[in-house]
């Protein structure tokens, strides 16, 4: 029993080695990132005819513009009062003070910004469409 639990432990520690190691040669490869999961900012993201992107496939993006019959992608909008530049003004705050998080733009009503995970660094990209019309800053 023990020798399993020695075993495990040093798979375990060899893991963190590795990691540590491809993380190192990832920076001197001139990576850019603090992570090697980090990838590449994605191109397609923004405002195109008021809208946001569309979902991607994948069950964690999601967006309060996809069809509400769409359990896996659609997200309620997050409500406001008043006008929406206030509104924006009060999210960046938010977002400011958020840990491992950077804005990559900031418009009047959109917001584009970074969320890191904290253990693996994986990056999720968020954005708010604020509509000062319907009340609502969208979220995708």
């Amino acid at each position: 029993m023990l020798k399993r639990i020695l075993r495990v432990a040093g798979l375990l520690l060899a893991g963190v080695i590795a990691g540590t190691a491809l993380h190192t040669a990832a920076a001197s490869w001139g990576h850019s990132g603090d992570t090697v999961f980090a990838g590449n900012r994605p191109t397609y993201l923004g405002v195109t005819d008021g809208r946001l992107a569309r979902p991607r496939s994948s069950p964690n993006c999601v967006s309060s513009q996809a069809d509400p019959a769409d359990a896996i992608h659609f997200i309620a909008p997050i409500k406001f009062t008043g006008n929406a530049v206030d509104a924006m003004a009060a999210l960046r705050e938010i977002i400011d003070a958020s840990e491992r998080t950077l804005v990559v733009k900031h418009e009047a009503n959109y917001l584009y910004a970074e969320y890191k995970s904290q253990l693996m660094g994986y990056v999720d990209d968020v954005e708010f469409l604020a509509s000062e019309k319907e009340g609502v800053i969208h979220v995708r």
